[in-house]
């Protein structure tokens, strides 16, 4: 079988070693991220992503956030717009003008997660994911709030996932697509899969399975073997791979690739 589609990449040395070598070494060039996530209950993930990105060399950074959070944000996060808050802490549709703004000024946005299970938030979000057109990144229990527009999701460009393999598996039903994703299946057997898939619509994803994280592209592919998932999980490499991104904006696959193993 042909795998020419494949590259596979060690965790110490870089495939695509000009992604690094084209990080601005002027923060006023190194774009801007609006990074948008948390609830009453928690914003770690956000606090997380901020930190990562600022370390990454992103040029700015803005975060939208729940108001309901005004008083219990760390002075580290300087640029904050505070969105309305429903009862159950989370962001309301109401905070539809805030968020657009967020995407006129941003050069990407990474939807972080935390946000909580609120159908409102749900319904801003998917909102969000239909009407704003630049690069967007979508992790953790964000992916699941826009679940109900899983088509508009996989069919839309610029967007990169950064999935679980449940919320893979749930992706691939929810749009019909004729491949079963198991937990036990080999690892060629879903390099293959997400060849396709990527072929057949314009998403780009990023998943672990097992010990091996996969970047899956325009039907290209890259794996590293990988042994920390708690750097995805916390949102690490979400933040990581939206920063390069941002430098190389026609290059999410090569960027995601090398973000995973940037020091």
């Amino acid at each position: 079988m042909d795998f020419s589609y494949w590259k596979k990449q060690s965790p110490d040395t870089p495939l695509f070693p000009d992604i690094e070598w084209s990080k601005p070494e002027n923060r006023i060039q190194a774009g801007k991220l609006g990074i948008v996530g948390g609830n009453k209950l928690g914003f770690a993930g956000v606090a997380e992503a901020y930190s990562v990105a600022s370390s990454s060399g992103v040029g700015q950074i803005r975060v939208l956030l729940p108001d309901v959070l005004k008083k219990t944000i760390p002075a580290a996060i300087t640029d904050t717009v505070f969105g309305p808050t429903n009862p159950s802490g989370s962001l309301t549709k109401d905070a539809a003008a805030d968020l657009a703004m967020l995407g006129g000024w941003a050069d990407g946005i990474l939807m972080i997660g935390d946000a909580g299970r609120s159908s409102e938030t749900a319904i801003l979000y998917e909102q969000f994911l239909h009407d704003y057109a630049g690069k967007l990144i979508i992790t953790r229990d964000a992916i699941d709030l826009v679940k109900n527009s899983s088509q508009a999701l996989v069919d839309r460009p610029h967007t990169l996932l950064i999935a679980s393999f449940a919320q893979l598996q749930k992706l691939f039903q929810s749009v019909y697509y004729p491949k079963v994703l198991t937990f036990s299946m080999q690892l060629t057997n879903l390099v293959e899969a997400l060849h396709k898939f990527t072929i057949t619509y314009p998403v780009s994803i990023a998943v672990l399975h097992r010990d091996t994280f996969i970047v899956a592209s325009g039907g290209n592919v890259v794996t590293t073997p990988w042994d920390n998932p708690m750097m995805i999980w916390r949102g690490n490499i979400a933040a990581k791979a939206a920063a390069y991104w941002l430098w190389s904006p026609a290059k999410p696959l090569e960027a995601t690739s090398t973000a995973i193993i940037a020091k």
